[in-house]
């Protein structure tokens, strides 16, 4: 006969056995493992360099609201400011500065640019953008949210920029 001590002993012998095989056993990859690593692969790579000048000495270079258009700036971080252009209560373009210090490809983009706005390198994006680069560093771009606001819209947008005081910022 096996004594109460006995089975005790077996029983956390057998529950300890248990919890180390149980414990020990890989973790099967659940259904959003896949995604994750790859949405975490994507954003390396995609730093904000130290260098990058900081988005809020942007916003004085932006055109102030005017001829029944109003400005709101909607993001400002390190690297990059935006600001909406609305009239009459609807969005019809954004504006945006970025420090493309972090993305040399973006600036390389314009390097056998022909087109000029204010004297900067200009290039068309899509149908619906317009952007230039000021200083070989600084992108100012302008997206129509509104098909009533044009490319020559755009362009003459752009030129409301404080270009001169974006050349200068270091």
């Amino acid at each position: 006969m096996v004594s109460p001590r006995t089975r005790k002993i077996f029983a956390a012998l057998l529950l300890s056995i248990l919890l180390l095989t149980t414990a020990c056993t890989p973790k099967e990859p659940g259904r959003f493992d896949q995604v994750q690593q790859e949405s975490s692969r994507q954003r390396s790579g995609q730093a904000v360099s130290k260098q990058a000048t900081q988005g809020s000495n942007f916003n004085k270079i932006f055109p102030s609201s005017s001829g029944g258009y109003q400005r709101v700036f909607t993001q400002e971080k390190k690297g990059f400011s935006q600001a909406k252009l609305k009239k009459d209560g609807k969005d019809v373009a954004v504006l945006s500065i970025s420090d493309t210090i972090s993305t040399p490809s973006t600036a390389a983009k314009y390097s056998n640019s022909a087109t000029k706005i204010a004297g900067y390198p200009a290039r068309e994006i899509g149908n619906t953008q317009t952007a230039i680069l000021v200083n070989n560093r600084y992108q100012v771009k302008i997206s129509s949210r509104s098909p009533s606001f044009t490319a020559s819209d755009r362009q003459d947008w752009i030129q409301k920029f404080k270009l001169s005081s974006l050349e200068r910022l270091k």
